[in-house]
């Protein structure tokens, strides 16, 4: 049985290690290799042993079990089961990595290694998706969008050709989010060794300008204010915190106004979000129409994975037919959280994200805050969620984080022995 355990715990780190390189690359292999990574956790019978001590650093996973437990609860007032069941489906890591947490992982799981891995793969893809598109860029007819014209592929929009077609292999966000935890791991692993440590920045970094998502360019910024505050002496915090900020603030507006896609972006009036234009943002026109009637779900929602069907409705009532054929789901996990299980759920929902710097320590609490921080900046402009990189990439952060604190609870008892 010993021998059996020892065989298939290798073989279970292997696979989450495999699930880790896969992150910044398209979301297909990804799927197979959490599914089998789940599978084999199970076979090791874990849960036949004794749970460990439920401490801080495994509240967040209390409290995401819960919320996953609230939207499985909407299926009895979801008007379409089938849609309900479908995301109840694809959201069963939640659910999952709460035993991964209370049962722990077997001992061949390290921090320090996984991370590793994270960073080299970071580093590898960037790369070769630029070699990737570079191949594309002279080879238009093998372009896979079709909405790419020729005037796409003109050297001069160069930027607006590789943003386009990454997202078609790899959604910007998503890849510039993995590239961005990536960084802040490669910081926790080589901060000592700058030599190292530069070099695999610059690479990972480079994806957000090359892929120009606006988003995960505030996103990094922010990141980088929250590390430099978190990295000042308490007593100066309040003192130099501000300017920190405003300084982040200004560089911010420097890189919109100067990044070839980034300065097309055109600052609206938040009084103008309800009112729907084709003139308008696309997605302030989506949160326009969902906001026509809060009504309908601010008590207790709509049920789980009734957005889409909603919002087609609002978009049919304004005549806005392309939305519908494009079947545009909310691009703000927040809206799309209030919509389905009302604002209870989202409450437990930003309950579960605030806690996880809350109840780690030490690095782990850097790690925590920026990763809470990275995710929770990203979902104002997209559904993190609504595809499987994004849950992925929850998972693996967080099993990251329970790791690191773990580890560092161990040798803090370690030396008190």
């Amino acid at each position: 049985m010993n021998r059996y355990q020892d065989i298939l715990g290798r073989i279970n780190y292997g696979l989450f290690l495999t699930v880790v390189a896969l992150l910044p690359f398209p979301q297909a292999a990804l799927k197979y290799a959490c599914v089998a990574w789940f599978i084999t956790w199970a076979l090791e019978f874990r849960w036949l042993q004794k749970p460990k001590p439920c401490t801080m650093y495994r509240v967040p996973f209390i409290l995401f079990g819960l919320w996953y437990a609230w939207k499985a609860l909407s299926g009895l007032w979801a008007p379409d089961p089938e849609a309900w069941s479908w995301q109840i489906e694809r959201y069963m890591t939640f659910a999952f990595m709460l035993p991964v947490a209370l049962w722990g992982v077997n001992r061949y799981y390290n921090w320090r290694q996984v991370g590793k891995v994270l960073v080299f793969s970071c580093v590898a893809a960037v790369p070769l998706y630029v070699l990737w598109m570079a191949v594309l860029f002279h080879h238009p007819e093998w372009v896979p969008l079709s909405l790419l014209d020729e005037p796409w592929v003109q050297h001069e929009q160069w930027w607006f050709f590789l943003s386009e077609n990454i997202s078609h292999f790899k959604h910007r966000l998503f890849l510039c989010s993995v590239e961005l935890f990536g960084a802040i791991v490669a910081f926790l692993l080589y901060y000592k060794r700058l030599k190292v440590l530069l070099p695999m920045l610059i690479v990972m970094l480079s994806s957000i300008p090359l892929t120009g998502s606006r988003q995960t360019v505030l996103s990094a910024i922010a990141m980088l204010v929250c590390g430099i505050i978190y990295a000042l002496p308490r007593a100066y915090r309040w003192r130099y915190g501000f300017g920190v900020i405003l300084i982040g603030l200004l560089v911010g507006v420097g890189i919109f106004k100067t990044h070839p896609r980034l300065k097309e972006t055109q600052v609206k009036e938040l009084s103008e979000m309800r009112t729907l234009s084709y003139d308008h943002d696309i997605r302030l026109n989506i949160w326009g129409a969902a906001l026509q009637h809060p009504q309908d779900y601010m008590a207790y929602g709509l049920g789980a994975g009734q957005s889409r069907a909603y919002l087609a409705e609002r978009y049919t009532d304004v005549h806005f037919d392309y939305y519908v054929v494009r079947q545009f789901h909310a691009h703000n996990q927040y809206l799309e959280e209030m919509m389905e299980i009302g604002i209870p759920g989202l409450l437990l929902f930003l309950l579960a994200w605030l806690s996880i710097p809350l109840c780690a320590k030490k690095k782990g609490r850097l790690t925590a805050m920026l990763f809470t921080t990275l995710f929770m900046l990203n979902m104002l402009t997209d559904c993190m969620f609504g595809k499987f990189d994004g849950i992925a990439l929850w998972a693996v952060a967080m099993l990251f984080i329970l790791l690191q604190s773990d580890a560092e609870r161990e040798e803090q008892a370690a030396r008190n022995t």
